[in-house]
Protein backbone atom coordinates (compact mmCIF):
# COMPACT_ATOMS: atom_id res chain seq x y z
CA UNK A 1 0.00 0.00 0.00
CA UNK A 2 1.70 2.73 -1.19
CA UNK A 3 1.56 6.44 -0.22
CA UNK A 4 0.20 9.13 -2.27
CA UNK A 5 1.06 11.91 -4.43
CA UNK A 6 -0.15 14.13 -1.11
CA UNK A 7 1.56 11.75 1.27
CA UNK A 8 4.18 11.96 2.91
CA UNK A 9 5.14 8.10 3.64
CA UNK A 10 3.72 5.17 3.15
CA UNK A 11 3.02 4.39 6.78
CA UNK A 12 3.62 7.12 9.97
CA UNK A 13 4.77 5.41 13.71
CA UNK A 14 3.32 7.30 16.53
CA UNK A 15 5.81 7.22 19.42
CA UNK A 16 9.10 5.34 19.61
CA UNK A 17 9.16 3.08 22.29
CA UNK A 18 9.67 -0.75 21.67
CA UNK A 19 6.11 -0.92 20.48
CA UNK A 20 6.93 1.71 17.81
CA UNK A 21 10.40 0.75 16.74
CA UNK A 22 9.71 -2.34 16.06
CA UNK A 23 6.80 -1.24 13.57
CA UNK A 24 8.68 1.08 12.24
CA UNK A 25 11.51 -1.31 11.36
CA UNK A 26 9.61 -4.25 9.95
CA UNK A 27 7.91 -2.07 8.07
CA UNK A 28 11.17 -0.47 6.67
CA UNK A 29 12.45 -3.53 5.97
CA UNK A 30 9.36 -4.35 4.15
CA UNK A 31 10.18 -1.73 1.45
CA UNK A 32 7.61 0.63 3.04
CA UNK A 33 8.79 4.09 3.58
CA UNK A 34 8.34 4.89 7.45
CA UNK A 35 8.23 8.14 9.57
CA UNK A 36 8.55 7.43 13.59
CA UNK A 37 7.83 10.22 15.63
CA UNK A 38 8.79 10.86 18.81
CA UNK A 39 7.72 13.49 21.21
CA UNK A 40 10.66 13.29 23.34
CA UNK A 41 14.56 13.71 22.43
CA UNK A 42 16.47 10.24 23.06
CA UNK A 43 18.15 9.17 25.42
CA UNK A 44 14.45 9.48 27.45
CA UNK A 45 13.30 7.61 30.66
CA UNK A 46 10.59 5.36 30.42
CA UNK A 47 8.75 3.79 34.32
CA UNK A 48 9.46 0.09 33.79
CA UNK A 49 11.13 -2.90 35.22
CA UNK A 50 13.59 -2.80 33.04
CA UNK A 51 13.49 -7.07 32.68
CA UNK A 52 13.57 -8.71 29.28
CA UNK A 53 12.14 -12.10 29.51
CA UNK A 54 13.06 -14.77 26.93
CA UNK A 55 10.48 -14.41 24.66
CA UNK A 56 11.39 -10.36 24.67
CA UNK A 57 15.00 -11.85 23.87
CA UNK A 58 13.06 -13.35 21.09
CA UNK A 59 11.70 -10.95 19.68
CA UNK A 60 15.10 -8.91 19.74
CA UNK A 61 16.95 -11.84 18.09
CA UNK A 62 13.81 -11.37 15.05
CA UNK A 63 14.80 -8.10 14.15
CA UNK A 64 18.44 -8.57 14.22
CA UNK A 65 19.23 -6.48 17.42
CA UNK A 66 22.97 -7.11 18.26
CA UNK A 67 22.38 -8.54 22.47
CA UNK A 68 26.27 -9.10 22.62
CA UNK A 69 27.01 -9.16 26.44
CA UNK A 70 29.81 -6.57 25.30
CA UNK A 71 27.71 -4.33 24.18
CA UNK A 72 26.26 -3.83 27.32
CA UNK A 73 23.30 -6.13 27.85
CA UNK A 74 23.48 -8.40 30.91
CA UNK A 75 22.10 -11.88 30.68
CA UNK A 76 20.12 -13.44 33.71
CA UNK A 77 19.10 -17.45 34.28
CA UNK A 78 16.16 -17.22 35.36
CA UNK A 79 13.52 -16.03 38.78
CA UNK A 80 14.63 -15.70 42.04
CA UNK A 81 11.87 -15.96 43.56
CA UNK A 82 10.83 -14.99 47.82
CA UNK A 83 7.80 -15.95 49.29
CA UNK A 84 6.51 -17.02 53.05
CA UNK A 85 9.63 -16.33 54.15
CA UNK A 86 11.66 -19.14 51.74
CA UNK A 87 13.52 -18.34 48.12
CA UNK A 88 14.08 -20.82 45.03
CA UNK A 89 15.72 -19.99 41.92
CA UNK A 90 13.69 -21.11 39.10
CA UNK A 91 15.73 -21.21 35.48
CA UNK A 92 14.23 -19.79 32.55
CA UNK A 93 12.24 -22.89 30.57
CA UNK A 94 14.32 -24.20 28.41
CA UNK A 95 12.00 -24.70 24.97
CA UNK A 96 12.97 -24.22 21.69
CA UNK A 97 10.03 -21.13 21.06
CA UNK A 98 12.99 -18.38 23.24
CA UNK A 99 16.19 -18.67 24.56
CA UNK A 100 17.44 -19.97 27.85
CA UNK A 101 18.16 -16.88 28.96
CA UNK A 102 16.70 -13.22 29.87
CA UNK A 103 18.00 -10.14 29.82
CA UNK A 104 18.03 -6.24 31.49
CA UNK A 105 18.84 -3.10 30.19
CA UNK A 106 17.62 0.73 31.59
CA UNK A 107 14.51 1.95 28.96
CA UNK A 108 16.65 5.07 29.28
CA UNK A 109 19.32 2.76 26.65
CA UNK A 110 16.94 0.27 25.46
CA UNK A 111 14.69 2.64 23.58
CA UNK A 112 17.52 4.71 22.27
CA UNK A 113 19.17 1.32 20.61
CA UNK A 114 15.95 0.10 19.31
CA UNK A 115 14.93 3.91 17.75
CA UNK A 116 18.28 3.89 16.13
CA UNK A 117 18.10 -0.20 14.89
CA UNK A 118 14.80 1.15 12.90
CA UNK A 119 16.66 4.23 11.63
CA UNK A 120 18.77 2.11 10.06
CA UNK A 121 16.28 0.11 8.64
CA UNK A 122 15.41 2.59 6.68
CA UNK A 123 12.89 4.80 8.56
CA UNK A 124 12.98 8.27 9.31
CA UNK A 125 12.85 9.13 12.63
CA UNK A 126 11.89 12.82 13.63
CA UNK A 127 12.25 13.68 17.62
CA UNK A 128 10.27 15.98 20.01
CA UNK A 129 7.44 16.09 17.52
CA UNK A 130 4.97 15.85 18.88
CA UNK A 131 1.25 14.19 17.41
CA UNK A 132 -1.48 16.27 18.77
CA UNK A 133 -4.43 14.09 17.26
CA UNK A 134 -5.76 12.16 13.80
CA UNK A 135 -6.03 13.74 10.38
CA UNK A 136 -9.46 12.64 8.68
CA UNK A 137 -10.43 12.18 5.52
CA UNK A 138 -13.47 14.24 5.06
CA UNK A 139 -15.65 12.36 3.05
CA UNK A 140 -14.67 9.13 4.80
CA UNK A 141 -13.48 9.44 8.24
CA UNK A 142 -10.94 7.34 7.21
CA UNK A 143 -6.92 8.33 9.23
CA UNK A 144 -5.21 9.57 6.75
CA UNK A 145 -2.60 11.15 8.63
CA UNK A 146 -1.45 13.04 11.99
CA UNK A 147 -1.17 16.68 13.04
CA UNK A 148 1.40 17.43 14.94
CA UNK A 149 4.01 20.58 16.49
CA UNK A 150 7.73 20.40 15.71
CA UNK A 151 10.50 20.54 17.72
CA UNK A 152 10.65 24.04 16.72
CA UNK A 153 7.03 24.55 17.91
CA UNK A 154 5.55 25.13 14.31
CA UNK A 155 2.08 23.59 13.20
CA UNK A 156 2.51 20.78 11.20
CA UNK A 157 0.64 17.76 8.99
CA UNK A 158 2.00 14.55 7.71
CA UNK A 159 -0.20 12.14 5.74
CA UNK A 160 0.58 8.22 4.98
CA UNK A 161 -2.37 5.41 4.20
CA UNK A 162 -1.83 3.72 7.73
CA UNK A 163 -0.77 5.18 11.45
CA UNK A 164 0.38 2.93 13.82
CA UNK A 165 -0.85 4.20 17.75
CA UNK A 166 2.64 3.12 20.02
CA UNK A 167 2.27 6.04 22.16
CA UNK A 168 1.70 4.48 25.26
CA UNK A 169 -0.62 3.69 27.95
CA UNK A 170 -2.53 7.29 28.12
CA UNK A 171 -2.86 7.04 24.34
CA UNK A 172 -4.44 10.42 22.90
CA UNK A 173 -4.23 9.32 19.63
CA UNK A 174 -6.72 6.45 20.14
CA UNK A 175 -8.91 8.61 22.67
CA UNK A 176 -8.83 10.78 19.76
CA UNK A 177 -11.07 8.67 17.25
CA UNK A 178 -13.30 7.51 20.50
CA UNK A 179 -11.55 4.16 21.16
CA UNK A 180 -11.63 4.05 24.76
CA UNK A 181 -9.75 1.83 27.52
CA UNK A 182 -11.78 -0.84 28.90
CA UNK A 183 -12.95 -1.04 32.67
CA UNK A 184 -13.06 -4.87 32.17
CA UNK A 185 -9.34 -5.36 31.73
CA UNK A 186 -7.06 -5.89 35.13
CA UNK A 187 -5.20 -2.49 35.74
CA UNK A 188 -1.22 -2.78 37.41
CA UNK A 189 0.68 -0.26 39.17
CA UNK A 190 4.58 -0.09 39.12
CA UNK A 191 6.47 2.37 40.86
CA UNK A 192 10.44 2.14 40.72
CA UNK A 193 13.96 3.79 41.27
CA UNK A 194 17.33 3.11 40.54
CA UNK A 195 20.67 2.08 43.18
CA UNK A 196 24.19 2.46 42.41
CA UNK A 197 25.42 -1.23 43.12
CA UNK A 198 29.44 -1.53 42.01
CA UNK A 199 30.50 -3.59 45.27
CA UNK A 200 27.29 -4.65 46.72
CA UNK A 201 25.64 -8.20 46.48
CA UNK A 202 23.40 -7.08 44.21
CA UNK A 203 26.11 -5.99 41.30
CA UNK A 204 25.32 -8.15 38.10
CA UNK A 205 22.89 -10.86 39.55
CA UNK A 206 22.75 -13.73 37.71
CA UNK A 207 18.95 -13.91 38.72
CA UNK A 208 15.86 -11.36 38.24
CA UNK A 209 14.78 -11.09 41.72
CA UNK A 210 10.88 -11.12 42.61
CA UNK A 211 8.89 -10.68 46.43
CA UNK A 212 6.15 -11.81 46.30
CA UNK A 213 5.89 -10.68 49.92
CA UNK A 214 6.96 -7.59 51.04
CA UNK A 215 7.58 -7.34 55.28
CA UNK A 216 7.77 -3.83 56.91
CA UNK A 217 10.62 -5.31 59.10
CA UNK A 218 9.72 -2.79 61.68
CA UNK A 219 11.06 -4.67 65.26
CA UNK A 220 8.64 -6.28 66.80
CA UNK A 221 5.83 -6.79 63.97
CA UNK A 222 5.14 -8.77 60.78
CA UNK A 223 3.37 -6.17 58.72
CA UNK A 224 2.71 -7.99 55.22
CA UNK A 225 2.71 -4.59 52.72
CA UNK A 226 -0.11 -4.79 50.01
CA UNK A 227 1.86 -5.04 46.17
CA UNK A 228 5.03 -7.51 45.24
CA UNK A 229 8.48 -6.12 44.51
CA UNK A 230 11.20 -6.42 42.42
CA UNK A 231 15.30 -6.43 41.98
CA UNK A 232 16.97 -6.35 38.75
CA UNK A 233 20.76 -6.22 38.10
CA UNK A 234 21.45 -3.72 34.98
CA UNK A 235 24.98 -4.47 34.18
CA UNK A 236 25.92 -1.21 34.23
CA UNK A 237 26.86 -0.35 37.97
CA UNK A 238 23.09 0.07 39.02
CA UNK A 239 19.69 -2.50 40.06
CA UNK A 240 15.99 -1.54 39.54
CA UNK A 241 14.19 -1.79 42.35
CA UNK A 242 10.70 -1.18 42.15
CA UNK A 243 7.21 -2.15 43.30
CA UNK A 244 3.95 -3.41 42.06
CA UNK A 245 0.26 -4.41 42.29
CA UNK A 246 -2.22 -5.37 40.09
CA UNK A 247 -6.22 -5.48 40.12
CA UNK A 248 -8.95 -7.22 38.49
CA UNK A 249 -10.35 -3.27 37.50
CA UNK A 250 -9.48 -0.17 37.31
CA UNK A 251 -12.38 0.80 39.79
CA UNK A 252 -10.70 -2.38 42.36
CA UNK A 253 -7.37 -0.63 41.91
CA UNK A 254 -8.90 2.96 42.94
CA UNK A 255 -10.24 1.44 46.14
CA UNK A 256 -7.51 0.37 47.32
CA UNK A 257 -5.86 3.69 47.35
CA UNK A 258 -2.61 2.73 48.93
CA UNK A 259 0.55 5.11 48.80
CA UNK A 260 2.79 2.99 46.64
CA UNK A 261 6.16 5.08 46.95
CA UNK A 262 6.38 5.41 50.82
CA UNK A 263 5.39 1.68 50.34
CA UNK A 264 8.95 1.47 48.29
CA UNK A 265 10.22 3.42 50.66
CA UNK A 266 9.06 1.72 53.76
CA UNK A 267 10.19 -1.83 52.02
CA UNK A 268 13.62 -0.65 50.39
CA UNK A 269 14.71 1.21 54.23
CA UNK A 270 13.96 -2.65 55.69
CA UNK A 271 16.42 -4.69 53.12
CA UNK A 272 19.96 -5.56 54.23
CA UNK A 273 22.71 -3.08 54.44
CA UNK A 274 24.99 -5.03 52.55
CA UNK A 275 22.54 -4.01 49.28
CA UNK A 276 23.62 -0.51 49.68
CA UNK A 277 19.61 0.70 49.10
CA UNK A 278 20.97 3.98 50.78
CA UNK A 279 19.44 7.54 50.24
CA UNK A 280 23.27 8.29 49.01
CA UNK A 281 22.99 5.19 46.47
CA UNK A 282 19.86 6.05 44.91
CA UNK A 283 20.11 7.50 41.24
CA UNK A 284 16.98 9.45 40.30
CA UNK A 285 13.74 10.27 41.66
CA UNK A 286 11.13 6.92 42.38
CA UNK A 287 8.57 7.04 39.52
CA UNK A 288 5.02 5.30 39.11
CA UNK A 289 3.02 4.55 36.11
CA UNK A 290 0.14 2.25 35.23
CA UNK A 291 -0.13 -1.39 33.06
CA UNK A 292 -2.53 -1.44 31.01
CA UNK A 293 -3.12 -5.22 30.87
CA UNK A 294 -4.84 -7.73 28.68
CA UNK A 295 -5.78 -5.76 25.33
CA UNK A 296 -7.61 -2.92 27.53
CA UNK A 297 -8.18 -0.89 24.41
CA UNK A 298 -10.42 -2.18 21.72
CA UNK A 299 -10.51 -1.89 18.76
CA UNK A 300 -6.88 -2.46 17.88
CA UNK A 301 -7.83 -1.63 14.19
CA UNK A 302 -9.87 0.78 13.53
CA UNK A 303 -10.07 2.84 10.23
CA UNK A 304 -6.17 3.45 8.86
CA UNK A 305 -5.01 3.07 12.70
CA UNK A 306 -3.36 -0.16 14.20
CA UNK A 307 -2.52 0.34 18.25
CA UNK A 308 0.63 -1.70 19.16
CA UNK A 309 2.06 -1.76 22.53
CA UNK A 310 0.61 -0.27 25.97
CA UNK A 311 -1.35 1.83 23.55
CA UNK A 312 -3.52 -1.19 23.31
CA UNK A 313 -3.31 -2.71 26.72
CA UNK A 314 -0.67 -5.83 26.04
CA UNK A 315 0.79 -6.19 29.44
CA UNK A 316 0.73 -9.49 31.01
CA UNK A 317 -1.73 -9.95 33.58
CA UNK A 318 0.34 -12.37 34.86
CA UNK A 319 3.80 -10.58 35.70
CA UNK A 320 3.25 -6.94 34.19
CA UNK A 321 5.93 -7.37 30.70
CA UNK A 322 4.59 -5.66 27.99
CA UNK A 323 8.16 -5.20 26.31
CA UNK A 324 7.86 -8.45 24.03
CA UNK A 325 4.02 -8.19 23.57
CA UNK A 326 5.03 -4.37 22.12
CA UNK A 327 8.07 -6.00 19.98
CA UNK A 328 5.82 -8.90 18.63
CA UNK A 329 2.89 -6.55 17.97
CA UNK A 330 4.90 -4.25 16.11
CA UNK A 331 5.98 -7.01 14.11
CA UNK A 332 2.47 -8.45 13.57
CA UNK A 333 1.54 -5.18 12.62
CA UNK A 334 3.86 -4.15 9.91
CA UNK A 335 3.10 -7.63 8.19
CA UNK A 336 -0.48 -6.80 7.96
CA UNK A 337 0.48 -3.19 6.68
CA UNK A 338 2.65 -4.81 3.98
CA UNK A 339 0.16 -7.73 3.05
CA UNK A 340 -2.31 -4.91 2.92
CA UNK A 341 0.28 -2.95 0.10
CA UNK A 342 -0.18 -6.37 -2.36
CA UNK A 343 -4.24 -5.78 -2.18
CA UNK A 344 -5.91 -4.10 -5.29
CA UNK A 345 -9.51 -3.49 -3.56
CA UNK A 346 -10.12 -0.80 -0.19
CA UNK A 347 -12.06 -3.67 0.89
CA UNK A 348 -9.40 -6.08 0.62
CA UNK A 349 -7.07 -3.84 2.41
CA UNK A 350 -9.21 -3.44 5.03
CA UNK A 351 -9.65 -7.10 5.66
CA UNK A 352 -6.08 -7.58 6.09
CA UNK A 353 -5.10 -4.88 8.12
CA UNK A 354 -8.37 -5.79 10.17
CA UNK A 355 -6.93 -9.29 10.66
CA UNK A 356 -3.99 -8.00 12.69
CA UNK A 357 -6.39 -7.79 15.48
CA UNK A 358 -7.39 -11.72 14.55
CA UNK A 359 -3.51 -12.38 14.81
CA UNK A 360 -3.44 -10.79 17.85
CA UNK A 361 -5.93 -12.59 19.61
CA UNK A 362 -5.34 -15.89 18.34
CA UNK A 363 -1.76 -15.61 20.22
CA UNK A 364 -2.55 -13.94 23.24
CA UNK A 365 -6.20 -13.78 23.65
CA UNK A 366 -6.42 -16.98 25.83
CA UNK A 367 -3.43 -16.30 27.83
CA UNK A 368 -4.48 -13.11 28.68
CA UNK A 369 -7.99 -14.52 29.46
CA UNK A 370 -5.84 -16.78 32.14
CA UNK A 371 -3.67 -13.99 33.63
CA UNK A 372 -7.41 -12.40 34.29
CA UNK A 373 -8.55 -15.16 36.12
CA UNK A 374 -5.02 -15.33 37.98
CA UNK A 375 -5.71 -11.70 39.10
CA UNK A 376 -8.70 -12.04 40.60
CA UNK A 377 -7.09 -14.98 42.63
CA UNK A 378 -4.50 -13.01 44.35
CA UNK A 379 -6.46 -10.32 45.23
CA UNK A 380 -7.90 -12.72 47.95
CA UNK A 381 -5.24 -12.44 50.17
CA UNK A 382 -5.79 -16.11 51.82
CA UNK A 383 -5.43 -17.54 48.50
CA UNK A 384 -2.11 -15.54 48.08
CA UNK A 385 -0.82 -16.84 51.28
CA UNK A 386 -1.56 -20.45 50.51
CA UNK A 387 -0.32 -20.56 47.20
CA UNK A 388 3.09 -19.29 48.57
CA UNK A 389 3.57 -21.21 51.58
CA UNK A 390 1.62 -24.49 50.55
CA UNK A 391 1.62 -24.72 46.55
CA UNK A 392 4.74 -23.06 45.50
CA UNK A 393 7.17 -25.29 47.36
CA UNK A 394 5.51 -28.39 45.48
CA UNK A 395 8.51 -29.48 42.19
CA UNK A 396 5.64 -29.87 40.36
CA UNK A 397 3.70 -26.97 40.99
CA UNK A 398 6.67 -24.93 40.40
CA UNK A 399 7.10 -25.93 37.33
CA UNK A 400 4.05 -24.93 36.54
CA UNK A 401 3.77 -22.04 37.33
CA UNK A 402 7.58 -20.32 36.37
CA UNK A 403 6.20 -21.29 32.26
CA UNK A 404 2.68 -20.19 33.04
CA UNK A 405 4.13 -16.43 34.50
CA UNK A 406 6.79 -16.02 32.39
CA UNK A 407 4.95 -16.93 29.33
CA UNK A 408 7.99 -19.59 28.07
CA UNK A 409 5.99 -22.29 27.29
CA UNK A 410 6.59 -24.22 23.82
CA UNK A 411 3.13 -22.98 22.14
CA UNK A 412 3.54 -26.73 20.04
CA UNK A 413 4.56 -29.42 21.26
CA UNK A 414 7.20 -29.77 24.87
CA UNK A 415 6.47 -31.22 27.72
CA UNK A 416 3.02 -32.03 29.54
CA UNK A 417 3.13 -28.38 31.41
CA UNK A 418 3.80 -27.08 27.92
CA UNK A 419 0.49 -29.36 26.34
CA UNK A 420 -1.54 -28.45 29.14
CA UNK A 421 -0.97 -24.63 29.28
CA UNK A 422 -1.80 -24.29 25.38
CA UNK A 423 -4.87 -26.81 26.45
CA UNK A 424 -5.38 -23.94 28.72
CA UNK A 425 -5.26 -20.82 26.39
CA UNK A 426 -7.14 -22.63 23.60
CA UNK A 427 -10.18 -23.90 25.19
CA UNK A 428 -11.33 -20.71 27.00
CA UNK A 429 -12.58 -17.34 25.64
CA UNK A 430 -9.92 -15.04 23.87
CA UNK A 431 -9.39 -11.26 25.88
Amino acid sequence: MRAGANDDADVIVVGAGPAGSSAAHWCASAGLDVLLLEKAAFPRDKVCGDGLTPRAVAELARMGVDIDPAEGWIRNEGLRVFAGRRSWELPWPEVAAFPGYGMARSRMSLDHRLAQHAQRSGAKLLERTKVTGPLLDERTGRVVGVTAQTADKRDAVYRAPVVVAADGVSSRFATALGIARRDDRPLGTAYRTYYKSEGTPRHEDAWMESHLELWSGQPGKSDLLPGYGWIFALGDGTVNVGLGSVSSTPQRQSAVGHDYRSLLQQWVANTPESWGFTPENQVGQIRGAALPMGFNRTPMYRDGTILVGDAAGMVSPFNGEGIAYALQAGRVAADAIAQARTRTTDASREAVLGGYTERMRADLGGYYTLGRAFVRLIEHPAIMRFGTRYALPVPVVMQFVVKLLSDCYEPRGGDWVDRLISALAKVVPAA
